[in-house]
């Protein structure tokens, strides 16, 4: 809990620590008074301050001497520049972790020690609307200027009337002996020079380094990038010196530091240090394709403690973590080839995050009787995922590994969904053939439709099978290796059946095992692939129901009222209050159609492409995973058949800027 001293409308002279020694203070807010100090320190030694709001009043003053006071993790609120002052011969200040900005003009400074030896001014995100950033001026030699970033810009964004004013970094003549200034951001949208050191200016970097030997690892960029596909490298991001003097263990927040997986590791020690006084947050996980590995077999057992179908109306809460080569800590989320079989009434199975209320969604529907795949994407907590039977029987359940999401791995780029392989025309193949009775089909995958010759970890495609001659089922794995235990696809004579697969990629290939003593035609649709390098990363959450087109849907652009999907006809959903969604994972359910068909689920806006998700019977309620670019915050939905249907459609997670 916090101090308040002082109010808005009641403030103080200020906050004064005069002649005083070994001091800690945290949490305060302190109101000072117009044009008074608000924080003094006169003559202490050894006093820190973590965690300060300054709001209104002359901002901090360090100064009569005053030795090793470090003032950490503060924020300003309308104080009178500059926002922190330190000076007359005080010696090892420590300014650090701070978000400093001085609201009051005529002057806007941010940061200046004058005759202030060895202070350490490091990983502060300065903000001075057309007023100098950083000062080190008079006797202040020997000082540190490190990891902040620095924006004088008119209101962050806007050159300035006058420039000369605005300089980023500025190093008097008397102070630049043993000063260090390096691993800074200095924003250039204000039209003034980044730097002045010993009364020489400079607007770039390399200039900068070439005449002064500082700011080796300095740039010269906006301190703010925007997301998107064609977004500019953000250089405050995993790229500080962690090393640097006065370095704390969290933000100004409180935040850790945190490894952005789509940003190279450039700074030093763990390399993911953020520049200025926040760590960036928002990024979600890479993906690491593992397996297929058996997880859970309820008939064996194989992930629960003995051989027992799964109960009316029961779960089963599955580890999956620390198992199987996935890590114990860190793993955000798992993605699964789910197979339910042996069922003795018609229901479906619901995976979600361990110890979650039980959502309404759904991720395998079925009837008595029948063996069915998906592939489930759900988010991990505690370890674990469940397994919720929502039917009136027993059913067993197989749950086969295929990756993993932490902050380490291989990132989705989406594409398509693009025809890579099928079997009856031919595509991907060099002859139209059904692949023969245990039979395997080698398809290349990198290099073609989009996807780089090189540098690919894995793939995700739907996969379908068509016209089996037999009961069976497919196993789709890496080109050369031995054909797992594990199954993608299960379907029984002359039915068409899909699933989305996701598989690592080895020399280039992946590999189709058709397990039946019968032909089978084989099709494959790109959705994405994983790669080394990228822009976007994946947010698990929900499962959260975006639309059930049997009950009334309200979306914040308007709503849909309860119906079906025509016969030839498209739904759009949107789902733009994902913030720069690529792709969103979805489960989809197709139920109550009236006829025979398939669904294909696409970028809203592009034209209909040659690809299915789902193929379905008359009646039959059939789901399958989707991962699907996004384009103008919608997808799209065209019901492929000649009657109406219904759709139920419950979001996962989504791969994002």
């Amino acid at each position: 809990m916090g101090t308040q001293i002082g109010a808005w409308d009641k403030p103080v002279d200020g906050f004064t620590v005069k002649g005083a020694q070994h001091l800690r203070f945290e949490n305060l807010a302190i109101n000072g008074a117009f044009q008074k100090t608000t924080l003094l320190v006169d003559n202490a030694s050894d006093v820190t301050f973590d965690r300060t709001m300054i709001s209104s009043g002359a901002g901090v003053h360090i100064t009569d001497g005053s030795a090793d006071v470090r003032y950490g993790r503060g924020q300003f609120g309308y104080a009178q520049g500059p926002a922190i002052t330190v000076d007359g011969g005080s010696t090892g200040t420590v300014v650090t972790t701070n978000v400093v900005q001085a609201n009051y003009v005529p002057n806007m400074v941010g940061i200046q020690v004058k005759d202030a030896p060895n202070t350490v001014v490091v990983a502060n995100t300065v903000y001075s609307s057309c007023f100098a950033g950083i000062v080190l001026d008079g006797t202040s030699t020997g000082a540190v200027v490190e990891n902040n970033v620095v924006n004088t810009a008119q209101f962050m964004q806007k050159p300035c009337t006058t420039p000369a004013n605005a300089t980023g970094i500025t190093v008097g003549a008397n102070a630049a002996s043993g000063t260090k200034v390096d691993y800074n951001v200095v924003d250039p949208r204000s039209g003034g020079a980044a730097y002045s050191w010993a009364g020489a200016t400079f607007t770039d970097q390399q200039t900068f380094t070439a005449n002064t030997g500082q700011g080796s690892h300095d740039f010269v960029a906006p301190s703010w990038v925007p997301k998107g596909p064609d977004a500019p490298v953000d250089h405050t991001i995993d790229s500080a010196d962690e090393n640097a003097p006065g370095m704390l263990p969290t933000d100004v927040i409180g935040v850790a530091p945190a490894d952005n997986p789509t940003v190279p590791n450039t700074g030093t020690g763990s390399g993911f240090r953020d520049r200025g006084a926040y760590e960036n947050q928002d990024f979600g996980s890479a993906f690491t394709p593992a397996g297929p590995t058996r997880l859970l077999d309820t008939r064996q057992p194989i992930g629960v403690p003995v051989a027992q179908a799964v109960p009316a109306w029961g779960t089963v809460d599955l580890p999956v973590t620390g198992v199987a080569g996935v890590p114990a800590t860190g793993v955000t989320a798992v993605t699964m080839n789910v197979t339910v079989t042996e069922p003795q009434q018609d229901g479906h199975l619901t995976v979600y995050p361990h110890g979650d209320a039980l959502p309404t969604a759904s991720n395998l529907n079925w009837v008595a009787g029948r063996t069915i795949p998906n592939l489930v994407t759900v988010p991990v907590k505690d370890g674990k995922v469940s397994f919720y039977n929502a039917s009136g029987g027993t059913v067993h359940v197989i749950a086969d590994l295929e990756g993993y999401y932490s902050p380490k791995g291989s990132l989705f780029h989406a594409q398509g969904p693009t025809r890579l392989l099928d079997t009856r025309q031919p595509i991907g193949v060099p002859v139209a053939q059904a692949v023969p009775a245990w039979g395997t089909v080698d398809l290349p995958v990198a290099g073609v439709a989009g996807v780089p010759a090189s540098g690919v970890t894995a793939v995700t495609m739907n996969v379908t099978v068509t016209e089996p001659e037999q009961d069976g089922h497919l196993t789709v794995f890496p080109h050369g290796d031995a054909v797992p235990t594990a199954s993608n696809l299960n379907w029984v004579a002359g039915r068409t059946i899909p699933n989305l697969v996701t598989v690592p990629v080895k020399d280039g290939k992946v590999s189709f095992f058709n397990a039946s003593g019968g032909t089978v035609h084989v099709i494959a649709d790109l959705a994405g692939y994983y790669a080394t390098e990228g822009k976007v990363s994946y947010r698990p959450f929900g499962p959260n129901r975006l639309v059930d087109t049997r009950q009334d849907t309200q979306w914040e652009d308007g709503s849909r009222p309860a119906g079906t999907v025509p016969a030839w006809g498209t739904l759009d959903i949107p789902v733009g209050e994902l913030p720069n969604a690529a792709a969103v994972t979805l489960n989809v359910t197709v139920t109550e159609p009236g006829a025979q068909g398939h669904l294909t689920v696409y970028p809203h806006g592009d034209a209909l492409p040659d690809a299915s998700n789902l193929n379905f019977l008359p009646g039959e309620t059939i789901p399958n995973q989707v991962v699907v670019p996004v384009k103008d915050g919608k997808i799209s939905l065209y019901n492929a058949s000649g009657a109406p249907l219904h759709l139920v459609v419950d979001e996962f997670g989504y791969q994002g800027y």
